[in-house]
Parts: structure tokens; C-alpha cells; sequence
């Protein structure tokens, strides 16, 4: 420890010294061979492509810097980026995995021990020492390494290891160190402004501890109150929610309490660290872990850990530690992010998102478009590839993300928000007018809304009504369950905000990849196929039943629609609406009020309920087709798997055809026919379905502008003529057809 702590105090004065970015790595090379009485010391560097340069050594040959090069898994180097953990051997040569290289005159050096830098979730670079006699390092030389590398590897992310030799602060300005990312298109739009990282940083400046009892009694503290944060969560009613969830938020307590857990963060204090640094270094050995574990129980074991760490540097560094959201000059970047936390962000303004999570449907994503922020999801590595403090365009039109932009491109993403300011102008002028065919069928645009703001939106969009409020959002930003009161003046503030226009509320919509805060660790095998929406419902009648209580006093004496989610057969149906009708029941009883004209729907999410219908004819008021759900049940492709979730398309003759037997079984039991997926923001899409006799189509407000454009300037008989008649003869890409038949109606399709 001795040796440690004197390291530690000559690297803070390193750290402090003016001087370019290699003379620091040179003498920092020197310092820790003289410390640990190593006979060499040797950094390097990964490359973008992978391989493993050397930048800098004490005892190796100089020339060899800058030129001795080994392949991503080359040598006992590449042993170490490959598992991202530190070996260390007696005799290195006779390794298995031992590449030598003559231009670096290592032949007399046997003893290795080698550490990954790590930064950012990903292995940077390798520290080396060796000795000429064989030797065991001990376990507190190790470590002493580990905690050097964690300090080197905010001096070598500024080098560049180009033939321009370095790159100086200016790394974050336009054009220097360009990079462009591909991702999901979660929300359109376009954006530009610097980068904003939401897992929290550790600057170089607080790397290091001035007063170790004081460090020591800090983390303590934090501790502390990060327990008794998890303590306020295991406080949600237990009853209303399940035994389960509760076993693994106690699991996820225990991790906090452990006390390996906490012995480890104060062994960085003692080796010099300062509480943050300590904490930022478990928490990059558990991503470099994550990033290597395949077996699934380890992997969810490491996701918890590092969800530790970020929220014990969120409690040390209190408000200074949260991210700093400057005007609407901001890009927000994360691995996962909760609604909640989207949202509070929102208030600042932010002018984009990027997220390594590739599910559009999650909830930030959801979010995202409620807020009208552009976002792109899915880009993997992300954290490791943006900096604080980079600028960065977010082209949600294409799902293309430039990194440090340089002015061609820059100057090209101003041209093309010109010409989407000019699209929306022509959007706006359509708001007041409906949302009629050339020969005269009427469409009901709805709006997809899900939180308060989203109802700014209704008459900045010229929408006809809410066709899907998700009534589950209010639990998902929330550690506790919203109190019966919550949830009734939540209703009522909608329906007053929707001014008579008619409006669809979905029930709990929980389970699967919506869960509750208490839940959030409960992971099921297949979660979207397993215990959620009405299943969830009504096997947790208690929640349930307050929230149609709520739903009802809500009306009042006024209308009052309700549409249940994932309905198989026919029995949950009838079983969820004995319940609304109970409700009804009690609350007119209670107190004289009950809503003058009731509507009851289902949501088509599973292929079994389309062939049920003719069942349910005289008991359900209207059915309303979700997208999102049914293209991954009828193709049997999990939308939250990158690889197959866009494989397959809902504008396919197989699905068009499923979804007309739908429409003409619905017309003969008089059941009204609606669409709330996200699917309808296309409008050659939302044409197909308006072909097929869905007459209300529910969507984004930012869609409501170009579908109004498509439908009020196509002939609907004549587009569905053609269309029937490509489903019954198709030939190559369906899609394809489809919109070359939207650009013979003079439709718009550029965008689709």
C-alpha cells in the first residue's frame, strides 16, 4: 500500500502538469517502473480497428514506440483487451498465448502483468510490467495497477494515433475525430447540439483523495443513503403488486448490503482514490465483465452492479453529479433509460437522443415522441464512442448520427431542417381541415398520447380526438403506485383537456417490458409472451379495479370509453368488462353519477382474437388494431431483437389479408373498426388500412400532418382497387408495390 499511495501522489502531480499528452505517458512510465521495480513499463493503445499499438515504455526499445503493432487478440497484450482482466505470469514465455516481437528487445524479460485500461465500458488499452527474473506479482501489486490504469486511461482517450501525430482539446470541436453512427429511428427529426452522457462521469480532477478518512466517511454515507433509497422502493404495497417482485427487489437490496461490495470501494480509497474514482472503478470492471459474461444469470448479476455504482456516484455527487442540460443546445446519450428520467431531463430542453437500448417501443422511446425529440436507439457501443462535450447531429430521418460533424456535413444538415420547416408549414395549413378522400371517405385522426403534455398536441396537430391514452405511463414515472385520487384527476384533466372530443383509454398496460419500479428486476424468458397487459390485470384485480373506479369517477355523467390490451380469447374480455360494469355499479350507488354513454373496445394484438370476433359481436363496442405487438405475434419476430424486429413488415400480403378477414368478420357484428400502432404514421401504410375499412387511425401528432396530406389527396376506391389486386397477384418487394402504387395517386412517399 506504501508504494500505491506514493504512485498515487506522483500521478496527481502528473495529472496537474501542463505538456502534451505523450511526454505525460513517458513519464508516467517512468514513474511506475521506479516504484514497483519493474525492468520495463509499457502502455497501449487500441485502435479504431482493434489492434494494439505501443505508445510508450521505460526499458523496451524506444524506436519500437509508435511502430510495434499487435492484432486485436495477439500475444499476451491482446490475452488481456480480449478478457478485459488483468495476468499475471511467472514466466511469460513459456504462455500459450506469449507473441514475441524482436524490435522490441524484450528477449532477457520473463515476469508479466499486464492490466486492461478501461474507460467508457470498453477496454482502451493495456499496462504492462515486466522483470528479467521470474517472479509472482503479488495481489496488492495488481491492484496497484488496476488503480494506475484507471488515471492513465483519462490521458490516453485524448491521443490520437494517427500519422497527425496528436489531437489536442479541440477532439469535441466540428469535423475533428469524425464519426458517424448508425441506428433505430425511435422518434423523426432532426437535431444538433453537444453531447450530454447520462451515466455519471468522474472528472480527472477528483480522481484522487486529499483527506482518505473524510473519503472513507463520505462513501459511508453515500451508502447509506443509497440503501435507504432501495428501502423507500421495497415500500410499495406488496399486496397490490405480488410476492414476487418483492423476492428480487430483496435480491437487489442484498447487493447493496454487500459487504464485498462496499470493502472493495474503500480499497481504492485506501490505495488514494477518491470515493467517486473508487466507485468509477468497479463500475468499469463490471462493464468490461458485462461486456465478456454469456451466461445470463452472471450477466442480469452485472446489469445490477453497475446500476449500483451509477446510482451511488449520483448520491455522492448530489446535484453537481447529475448532468449538466445547457438551454436546447443538447444531446442526451445513454445505455438505458427510464421514462422518469427522460422527462426530468425534457424540462430542460434537449434537442436529441441517442440510446444504446434498441426496442422502439420502450418507454423512453415512447416518451421521445410524446416530447417531439428526435431519437435514434439501437447503436451499439455508444457510450465508448461519444465524449461530454461532443457535437452532434441527430438525423432521425435516415438513423445516421454525426459525430464531431465537419462543415459539409454540417451545412448540409441546415439545408435539410429548411426544408423540413417548410414540410411542417405545409402540414399547418391543413389543421383545421378534415381528413377527407377525393371521393369521400372521412378518416378520424386521433392522437396517441400517454402523459399530460401530449395533450399541448391535440389542437397544435388538428387531431379528432385521443384514439390511445396509456393509462400505464403514470405508474412507470412513478416509485409508488399513484393513489386512487391521482389517477382520477389525471382522467379528468384529460377529458377536460380533450374538450368533447372523444377519447380511448387503455388499460393497464404492465408486465413484460413495462414494468414497475419494484418490478424492474422481474425477467421472464419470453416477457412478450409471458404475464402481462390483461393477464397482469387480471390476475392483480386489486390494481385493477381501482383504476377502473378511477376511470368511472372520472366521467362523471359524461361518456366514458375503455379499451382492454392483449386480449386472447374471448373469457378475458368478458371477465375485464364484469369488472368495469361492477365498478359502474358501485359507483353509482355511491355516488348518483354514472357515465351517460359507456364504450367498451379490445385491442387486436394477438392473431387468436382476430379469429374470435365473430364471438364477441354484440358485446364489444369497437376493436382497435396494435401494431407494434401484432407484427412481432404474426410473424413470430420479437421486436426487441435487432436481428429479426425489422425483418419482417405489416405492409405484407399475408398480414393485409388477416387484417381484411378482420375488417369484413368486425362489419358483419357491427363492430367499429379502429387503428392505434405506431405502424399508421406511414401514410402509404395508413392508406392500406383505410383501404381495408379501418376508418380511424390513431398516431403520433407529428404523423397527423403528412397522413392528412396522403388521404385527402387520393381517390380511396381506386388506391384500394389496385391494392386488392397486388395482394392477390404479388411479385417481389410488397412494399415496394404498395408504394409505387401511392406515387401513381400523386401520394408523397419519400419519407416512407
Amino acid at each position: 500500500m506504501p508504494a500505491t499511495r506514493v504512485l498515487m501522489n506522483n500521478l496527481r502531480q502528473v495529472m496537474a502538469e501542463d505538456g502534451d499528452t505523450r511526454s505525460r505517458l513517458d513519464h508516467v512510465v517512468r514513474l511506475i517502473a521506479s516504484t514497483m521495480v519493474a525492468d520495463v513499463c509499457s502502455i497501449y493503445v487500441r485502435e479504431p480497428e482493434g489492434s494494439l499499438l505501443l505508445i510508450a515504455t521505460e526499458g523496451l526499445k524506444p524506436e519500437a514506440v509508435n511502430k510495434t503493432r499487435l492484432a486485436a487478440h495477439e500475444g499476451l497484450v491482446g490475452f488481456v483487451a480480449r478478457t478485459a482482466e488483468p495476468i499475471a505470469i511467472e514466466d511469460a514465455p513459456r504462455h500459450p498465448a506469449f507473441s514475441y516481437r524482436p524490435e522490441t528487445g524484450e528477449d532477457p524479460f520473463h515476469a508479466f502483468l499486464g492490466v486492461p485500461i478501461l474507460r467508457t465500458g470498453g477496454v482502451t488499452g493495456v499496462l504492462v510490467v515486466q522483470n528479467r527474473t521470474g517472479r509472482t506479482y503479488r495481489e496488492e501489486e495488481v491492484d496497484t495497477l488496476q488503480t494506475i490504469s484507471m488515471v492513465l486511461a483519462e490521458i490516453v482517450h485524448t491521443l490520437d494515433t494517427s500519422p497527425a501525430a496528436q489531437l489536442a482539446p479541440e477532439r469535441r470541436a466540428r469535423g475533428a475525430g469524425v464519426a458517424n453512427l448508425k441506428g433505430r429511428i425511435f422518434c423523426e427529426g432532426l437535431g444538433f447540439g453537444r453531447a450530454v452522457l447520462h451515466d455519471p462521469v468522474v472528472p480527472a480532477a477528483k480522481f484522487f483523495a486529499a483527506d482518505q478518512i473524510a473519503e472513507s466517511e463520505r462513501l459511508n454515507a453515500g451508502l447509506i443513503d443509497l440503501r435507504a433509497s432501495i428501502d423507500r422502493i421495497m415500500m410499495i404495497d406488496g399486496a397490490a403488486l405480488g410476492g414476487d417482485p418483492r423476492d428480487v427487489m430483496e435480491a437487489y437490496r442484498l447487493l447493496a448490503e454487500d459487504p464485498s461490495w462496499a470493502e472493495k470501494l474503500h480499497e481504492g480509497i485506501r490505495s488514494g482514490l477518491s470515493a467517486e474514482a473508487s466507485v468509477d472503478r468497479a463500475r468499469r470492471e463490471h462493464r468490461a465483465r458485462l461486456m465478456n459474461a454469456r451466461d445470463p444469470y452472471l450477466r442480469e448479476r452485472l446489469h445490477d452492479l453497475e446500476d449500483l455504482d451509477n446510482r451511488l456516484l449520483r448520491v455522492l455527487g448530489g446535484e453537481e453529479g447529475k448532468p449538466k442540460i445547457k438551454g436546447d443546445r443538447s444531446v442526451l446519450v445513454a445505455r438505458r433509460l427510464g421514462p422518469a428520467e427522460l422527462l426530468e431531463y425534457a424540462k430542460s430542453g434537449l434537442r436529441g437522443l441517442l440510446m444504446e437500448e434498441a426496442a422502439a417501443s420502450s418507454h423512453a422511446a415512447i416518451v421521445a415522441r410524446a416530447l417531439g425529440i428526435p431519437a435514434i436507439g439501437g447503436i451499439e457501443n455508444l457510450t465508448t464512442r461519444i465524449e461530454q462535450g461532443d457535437y452532434i447531429i441527430v438525423d432521425a430521418e435516415e438513423g445516421m448520427v454525426h459525430v464531431r460533424p465537419d462543415d459539409v456535413v454540417y451545412d448540409a444538415y441546415k439545408a435539410r431542417v429548411g426544408l423540413r420547416s417548410e414540410r411542417q408549414a405545409r402540414y399547418a395549413a391543413l389543421k383545421g381541415l378534415p381528413a377527407r378522400t377525393l371521393d369521400g371517405t372521412h378518416v378520424s385522426l386521433m392522437l396517441n398520447a400517454g402523459l399530460d403534455l401530449d395533450l399541448d398536441m391535440l389542437d397544435q396537430a388538428g387531431a379528432d380526438g385521443v384514439g390511445l391514452f396509456r393509462t400505464e405511463f403514470q405508474f412507470l414515472v412513478s416509485e409508488t403506485l399513484p393513489r386512487l385520487d391521482d389517477q382520477i384527476k389525471l382522467y379528468q384533466r384529460v377529458l377536460e383537456r380533450a374538450a368533447g372530443r372523444p377519447v380511448v383509454f387503455r388499460t393497464l398496460d404492465l408486465g413484460g417490458d413495462k414494468v414497475l419500479p419494484a418490478l424492474n428486476l422481474q425477467r421472464e424468458e419470453n416477457p412478450a409472451l409471458g404475464w402481462r397487459s390483461i393477464r397482469f390485470a387480471l390476475d392483480h384485480r386489486g390494481l385493477f379495479r381501482r383504476q377502473l373506479r378511477a376511470l368511472v369517477r372520472a366521467a362523471g355523467t359524461g361518456p366514458l370509453t375503455v379499451m382492454f390490451p392483449m386480449v386472447t380469447v374471448p373469457a378475458e374480455y368478458h371477465q375485464a368488462k364484469a369488472l368495469l360494469l361492477e365498478e359502474i355499479d358501485w359507483t353509482g350507488r355511491q355516488t348518483g353519477k354514472q357515465p351517460s354513454k359507456l364504450e367498451v373496445g379490445v385491442m387486436l394484438e394477438t392473431p387468436a382474437l382476430g379469429f374470435s370476433m365473430q364471438d364477441l359481436a354484440g358485446e364489444v363496442d369497437f376493436l382497435s388494431v396494435g401494431t407494434n405487438d401484432l407484427l412481432q405475434f404474426f410473424f413470430a419476430a420479437d421486436r426487441m431483437t435487432p436481428l429479426v424486429s425489422e425483418r419482417y413488415d405489416l405492409v405484407d400480403p399475408s398480414a393485409l389479408r388477416f387484417l381484411k378477414m378482420v375488417a369484413d368478420t368486425c362489419k358483419a357484428g357491427n363492430i367499429r373498426l379502429s387503428v392505434c400502432g405506431e405502424a399508421t404514421a406511414s401514410p402509404p401504410v395508413a392508406l392500406c388500412f383505410a383501404a381495408l375499412g379501418y376508418t380511424s387511425l390513431s398516431m403520433a401528432a407529428s404523423a397527423i400532418g403528412p397522413v392528412k396530406q396522403a388521404l385527402r389527396g387520393v381517390d380511396l376506391n381506386a388506391f384500394r382497387a389496385g391494392l386488392f389486386e397486388r395482394m392477390n397477384k404479388p411479385n417481389g418487394s410488397f412494399r415496394n408495390q404498395v408504394l409505387a402504387l401511392a406515387a401513381e395517386h400523386g401520394i408523397d412517399t419519400a419519407d416512407s
